[in-house]
């Protein structure tokens, strides 16, 4: 059965533990303006994505007290997007020997007791922002992807969509842009290059979901362009890779180091002090940045280049 664009396919499950909705589905919030994602009033959650399908609006709720899960989605996408939906809200995730040796780490981890490590599932959903993000910062990457989403993207199935929120372009939408669009988002060309050969290889990178995560991370990076830092920003979010550290970051090895230890790091630094978390790595980062800890900030922040055309 496929949801029309006004009659929304629909699940429930109870969970065995907590979930806290939103701190589990921010990380796929691309900056406050984010046109395809959408927190509501009411604490629902709702998202629009291209499945492999076709597009889908899916809406979460989660009452807290009992676990209890409901998702609604439209679109052509919906019945992968309801099957997804688990693992999109971690169901899979296993935090079984994740023993925080820190107090600011065991602090973070109750308070966020009910976030989990999400599998996504779709790799050119989160591969494209990541690009983006590269070298440059996130007021300036959320600013342009949402321009380029804006101007090319389509309007998403159901409510969602009549209140605004869009689907990005799949494959051949990213790789029809031209030159001066991406220019004007501002997204350089080393970037919007790199984002025409994912493209170019995308139905390969989306069966990579299907292999082990540190497989899947090596052959992404096989594509030129494609980092240590990219991989593993797709890592944590297309395949639940609780392991997938963000290293060659800006502000990750140095703020995990300040919290945990009083002392700005490197990523070789980062790499020794995280040794121990084996396997959940990207958990402790995750944790650490849900509760605010970084670095001490000791100049103005970096200001978004202004030589690119608009």
């Amino acid at each position: 059965m496929v949801a029309g664009p006004e009659h929304a396919l629909e699940r429930s499950w109870r969970s065995a533990r907590p979930l806290q909705l939103g701190a589990t589905l921010a990380a796929f919030r691309r900056g406050g303006g984010d046109p395809c994602f959408e927190m509501g009033a009411s604490g629902a959650i709702t998202r629009a994505m291209r499945t492999p399908t076709g597009p889908a609006s899916v809406e979460f709720t989660c009452v807290p007290r009992d676990s209890q899960i409901t998702a609604r989605a439209w679109g052509p996408g919906a019945q992968w997007a309801l099957d997804q939906a688990p693992n999109l809200l971690g169901e899979h995730d296993d935090p079984a020997g994740f023993v925080p040796l820190h107090a600011p780490l065991a602090q973070a981890a109750r308070r966020f007791a009910g976030w989990r490590v999400p599998r996504g599932g779709l790799v050119l959903d989160v591969l494209v922002p990541a690009i983006i993000e590269q070298k440059v910062t996130g007021q300036e990457a959320f600013a342009g992807r949402a321009r380029l989403v804006r101007r090319f993207g389509e309007r998403a199935p159901g409510p969602p969509g009549e209140r605004g929120l869009l689907v990005p372009p799949d494959a051949a939408g990213w790789r029809g842009i031209p030159s001066w669009e991406w220019l004007r988002a501002p997204v350089d060309p080393a970037r919007s290059g790199t984002v025409q050969r994912v493209c170019r290889v995308a139905d390969s990178l989306e069966r990579l979901t299907g292999r082990s995560p540190a497989e899947a991370r090596a052959a992404l990076q096989s594509v030129p362009g494609v980092g240590r830092w990219t991989a593993a920003e797709v890592a944590q979010r297309a395949w639940g890779d609780a392991d997938a550290v963000s290293f060659g970051d800006y502000h990750v090895a140095r703020s995990i180091g300040w919290t945990l230890v009083r002392c700005e790091l490197d990523d070789d630094g980062l790499a020794e002090l995280l040794e121990p978390y084996a396997g959940h790595r990207y958990r402790v980062q995750r944790l650490l940045e849900l509760a605010g800890h970084g670095h001490p900030r000791r100049g103005p922040r970096m200001a978004p280049r202004t030589h690119l055309p608009r």
